[in-house]
C-alpha cells in the first residue's frame, strides 16, 4: 500500500461510518445493534453513543421496505462511557415482534439494517459450517482449494522407537496457517458431535440430503483424523507441521512447498488423554445409536479407554506443541473424558473419577480452547445436580462483569474475544437446559449480539453476516479468493497489552476512531490477533447460533 493511501485512510477513517451516522444535527450519533437480527420474542438492544450530548432522547424503529415508523419510544442517560465518546445510551425495543426488516432512526441516524424472524439464526449456522469445508486437509472434498498434505507426515519427532512416518492425512488446518492441531482438533469434534446430541432437531440438519446430519458428516473428518493421531495404542500425534509453516509465506495449501517435509509431534499428557477420550467416547455413543455403525463405535471406545487407562503414567500437561495452545490445568477435561466413558459404559470407575476430576476442576470463570469446565459439569450435572453450582458460579461472574460495560461484555478482552465472549453464551444456555432458569437469558443474548455487531466498532465479526463485516481476513485462502472466506468467525477485538507485544504492520485504519488506548481491532489480513479465524471459535459459535436457530 502506497504511503499517500495509508495517509488517506488515516485521514478519512473516522468518517467512513457516517452511514451510520448522518450528519444532520451536526453531532455524529453511532447505533449499535446485532446486524443479522432478532427472534420475535428475543429481548432486543441497540447501544447508542456520542461525543456530544444528545438533546432529542427518542428513537423510532422503521420498516426499510416501506418506510414506515412502526414502534417509537423514549431512551435515557445511563452512567456508561466508552473512551471519549461520553454519552451513551441502550435503546429496547423488544416490544416489536412482527417479523420483517427493520433500521433503527435516532435523530436522523440509521442503524444498519436487520431482520426479525423465527429462522434468522438458520443461516448464520449453514454459514458458519461451510468454513470447516474451506479448512479441510487431505482428500476430504474441501472447498475453495484442492485436496492437499496428502503425505502427511514424513517423520515424527517425540518417538525413538518410531522415528519415520505414520499416516495423519485429513482434518483440519487449524487456522490460517497449514498447522493441524490434535487439541483444538479435538475440542471442535467433541462440539460438533455434542450439539448434535444436545438438540437432534437443532442440528439434525442435512443441507446436502445425504441422509447424514451436516454437524455429524463434518465431526467425522475430525474423528477419522484424531484416529490416525492415535498410531499406537498408548501415543499420539499432538501437532503436524512446525513453525517452517510460517516462514516460506502465504500459499494455497496445494502448493505448500513444505508438504512432502511435515514432522509429526507426539506428546501425551492428562489434558489431552481427557479431551480425546470425551470425543471418542461421545462419538462411540452416537454412531452406535444413530448410524448402528458398531464397528466404528467399538474402534472408537477402545481408543478412549486405552489412553484413558494410562492417565496417570503420563504428565500433567502435554508441552510437545511448541507452545500453541498451551493448557495450564487438566481436571476439567479428565472429568468430561472420564463422564463420557460412564455415560457409553455405565462402568462406575468412571463415574467416580468424574466426580472427583469435577470437584477438583471446579468452576475455572472463564472459556477458551482449554477452558471449558463448564462441559464436565454439565454432562455431570445431567446425573449429579450438584454440578451445575459451578456453572452458576461461572455466570454470576460473568454477569457481574456485564452490568460494569456499556457494550455487556461477559469476560474481558483477550485474544480469542469472539469465541470467548459466545463460550459465555453457551454456558448460559447449558445452565438453562439443566434447570430451566431463565436468569441468564439477557447474558447470553448480549454475548451473541455483540459478536454480530453491538459492539463498539459497529461489525459483525462473522463474514458475509450483516451488512459490516471483515473483508481482509488473515487467511491465506481468502487471500487468494480476494478476501471471500464464507463463515469465518475471526478473533475481534484485542487488548493493547497483548498487541504490543507483536510487530504487525497495520495497512487498514478504518476502525481506528472507535479503538481505545486499552482495546483495538484491525480489520486486516496481516492481523493474525484480531482477525485470524479459528476451527475451534468456529465449532462454539456452531452451538451457540444453532441454539437459537429454528429447524
Amino acid at each position: 500500500m502506497s504511503f499517500f493511501m495509508k495517509l488517506f485512510l488515516i485521514i478519512v477513517a473516522p468518517f467512513l461510518f457516517l452511514n451510520c451516522a448522518s450528519t444532520g444535527s451536526g453531532n455524529p450519533i453511532y447505533i449499535r445493534a446485532n446486524q443479522a437480527g432478532f427472534l420475535p420474542n428475543d429481548f432486543k438492544t441497540a447501544v447508542v453513543f456520542s461525543e456530544s450530548p444528545i438533546q432529542k432522547k427518542d428513537f423510532s424503529v422503521v420498516q426499510t421496505v416501506s418506510n414506515r415508523v412502526v414502534l417509537s419510544d423514549k431512551f435515557f442517560d445511563t452512567t456508561y462511557s466508552y473512551d471519549k465518546f461520553k454519552y451513551c445510551y441502550t435503546i429496547n425495543f423488544s416490544g416489536l415482534k412482527t417479523p420483517g426488516i427493520y433500521k433503527i432512526n435516532v435523530d436522523g441516524n440509521y442503524s444498519y439494517p436487520f431482520k426479525i424472524s423465527s429462522t434468522v439464526y438458520n443461516s448464520i449456522v449453514d454459514s458458519l459450517m461451510l468454513f470447516f469445508r474451506e479448512q479441510r486437509c487431505g482428500p476430504t472434498n474441501p472447498i475453495l482449494h484442492a485436496p492437499c498434505h496428502l503425505s502427511d507426515v514424513a517423520r515424527l519427532e517425540g518417538d525413538k522407537d518410531h522415528p519415520g512416518g505414520v499416516d495423519v492425512t485429513g482434518g483440519w488446518h487449524d487456522a490460517s496457517d497449514y498447522i493441524k492441531f490434535l487439541s483444538t482438533t479435538a475440542y471442535t469434534t467433541y462440539m460438533l458431535i455434542f450439539s448434535y446430541e444436545f438438540d437432534k432437531t437443532k442440528f439434525g440438519f442435512d443441507n446436502n440430503k445425504n441422509g447424514v446430519p451436516d454437524v455429524l458428516e463434518e465431526a467425522k473428518i475430525g474423528l477419522d483424523w484424531l484416529l490416525r493421531c492415535n498410531y499406537s495404542k498408548y501415543k499420539l500425534v499432538t501437532q503436524v507441521q512446525d513453525l517452517r509453516d510460517h516462514a516460506v509465506g502465504w500459499r494455497m495449501p496445494e502448493n505448500d512447498t513444505l508438504q512432502y517435509d511435515r514432522v509429526g509431534l507426539v506428546g501425551i499428557g492428562k489434558n489431552q488423554i481427557g479431551l480425546y477420550a470425551a470425543v471418542m467416547a461421545l462419538a462411540s455413543k452416537v454412531w452406535t445409536e444413530r448410524f448402528s455403525k458398531t464397528d466404528f463405535a467399538k474402534r472408537c471406545l477402545d481408543a478412549a479407554e486405552n489412553l484413558y487407562s494410562i492417565r496417570n503414567q503420563v504428565a500433567n500437561i502435554d508441552t510437545s506443541t511448541l507452545g500453541f495452545y498451551q493448557d495450564n490445568a487438566y481436571w476439567g477435561k479428565l472429568a468430561l473424558g472420564a463422564i463420557e466413558l460412564y455415560n457409553v459404559t455405565q462402568k462406575f470407575n468412571y463415574f467416580n473419577d468424574a466426580i472427583t476430576y469435577g470437584d477438583s476442576a471446579g468452576s475455572d470463570y472463564w472459556w477458551s480452547y482449554g477452558n471449558i469446565n463448564s462441559l464436565a459439569d454439565y454432562r455431570i450435572a445431567q446425573v449429579v445436580p450438584r454440578f451445575s453450582k459451578y456453572i452458576y458460579n461461572n455466570l454470576l461472574s460473568f454477569n457481574a462483569r456485564m452490568d460494569t460495560s456499556l457494550f455487556r461484555e461477559g469476560l474481558p478482552y483477550s485474544w480469542g474475544t469472539t469465541n470467548t465472549f459466545l463460550g459465555v453464551a453457551l454456558q448460559a444456555v447449558l445452565y438453562k437446559n439443566l434447570t430451566g432458569s431463565t436468569q441468564f437469558d439477557s447474558l447470553a443474548d448480549f454475548q451473541r449480539d455483540y459478536v454480530l455487531g453491538r459492539n463498539a466498532w459497529g461489525l459483525s465479526f462473522i463474514y458475509n453476516i450483516g451488512s459490516k463485516f471483515p473483508e481482509h481476513i488473515h487467511s491465506q485462502v481468502a487471500y487468494f479468493h480476494n478476501g471471500y472466506l464464507p463463515g469465518a468467525l475471526v478473533a475481534g477485538p484485542a487488548p493493547e497489552d497483548i498487541l504490543k507485544n507483536y510487530k504487525i504492520e497495520k495497512e487498514n485504519h478504518e476502525y481506528d476512531f472507535f479503538n481505545t488506548s486499552s482495546v483495538k481491532y484491525y480489520d486486516d489480513n496481516g492481523n493474525y490477533i484480531t482477525n485470524e479465524p479459528t476451527i475451534s471459535s468456529n465449532a462454539t459459535a456452531v452451538f451457540v447460533y444453532g441454539y437459537y436457530s429454528n429447524r
